[in-house]
């Protein structure tokens, strides 16, 4: 039995659910899966207390020596990336910073991320190298903290992106943008990884389980939906399924080629 975590988020509920349903041909693995958020997901890669789970690129960094990034699974994209949203407009502005790559200053201001393993705190720090004052929430109370004063801006990722202007929120950058004008290439958000220790020949099978499971939900997106539907924080079905089709591509797929050089992109940033 193999420990398994990932978030329920649609796109990764979307993208297991033939899995953990043994809906595929699972060649003779069976796994134990849980549900946690995105920076808790992190947390337990670091510690090292799974074999197979979802994280955000930014925390994989860390731990390449542990874990195999699997070629299936993965959220990369365009015009998918985190943003960065207030109450009122707050000045930006932009300059060329120490590496001659442009970047951008605010106003002393309280902050809120999803996380600070995260891919989007990760790519807020590239575009917002000084400021300091951030809070780290889970992700789908970054809005209500934003509404109430409690933080002056915040970095949203998921969902939210589809109700935030509904609530009378702004965009004040999208960072997503930011990362693909910076490096020309689409945006390394999470992957799907797995313990090194467990040997070639099971990662190979992870691998092609994950391919499959991916397949059959592209394939068959009414019959896994029950099970998106089950664990999804936004009910609307509308926000499920746009949330769903911004996050699983053909980068979730198989990386390719172009997703291979996007998080090589983002290894030589990291190193």
């Amino acid at each position: 039995m193999f420990s398994l975590a990932f978030s329920p988020c649609p796109n990764d509920t979307f993208i297991f659910a033939a899995l953990v349903n043994g809906w595929i041909d699972m060649e003779g693995l069976s796994f134990d899966y849980e549900l946690a958020d995105v920076e808790e997901l992190n947390m337990l890669a670091i510690k090292g207390r799974v074999d197979m789970i979802k994280v955000s690129f930014y925390a994989w960094l860390a731990m390449r020596d542990r874990y195999e990034l699997l070629e299936s699974g993965s959220a990369l994209g365009t015009g998918n990336g985190p943003l960065l949203i207030a109450r009122k407009r707050i000045p930006l502005h932009r300059h060329t910073g120490n590496d001659t790559v442009a970047v951008y200053q605010m106003p002393d201001i309280r902050v809120a991320l999803p996380g600070e393993h995260t891919t989007a705190h990760l790519l807020f720090n590239l575009a917002f190298p000084q400021v300091t004052t951030k809070e780290f929430m889970v992700f789908n109370e970054i809005e209500d903290a934003v509404l109430s004063g409690v933080v002056d801006a915040g970095v949203i990722i998921h969902e939210n992106r589809f109700t935030y202007e509904q609530r009378g929120l702004i965009k004040l950058l999208d960072l997503g943008e930011f990362w693909e004008e910076r490096s020309a290439s689409p945006i390394p958000l999470g992957g799907i990884i797995a313990k090194r220790h467990l040997g070639e020949e099971t990662l190979g099978k992870l691998n092609r389980i994950m391919r499959r499971s991916v397949q059959f939900a592209m394939k068959n997106p009414d019959q896994v939906m029950d099970f998106v539907k089950a664990h999804a924080q936004e009910m609307n079905e509308d926000v499920i399924r746009k949330h769903i089709n911004l996050y699983v591509n053909r980068f979730t797929l198989d990386l390719g080629d172009d997703g291979s050089r996007a998080i090589q992109t983002l290894i030589d940033i990291y190193d």
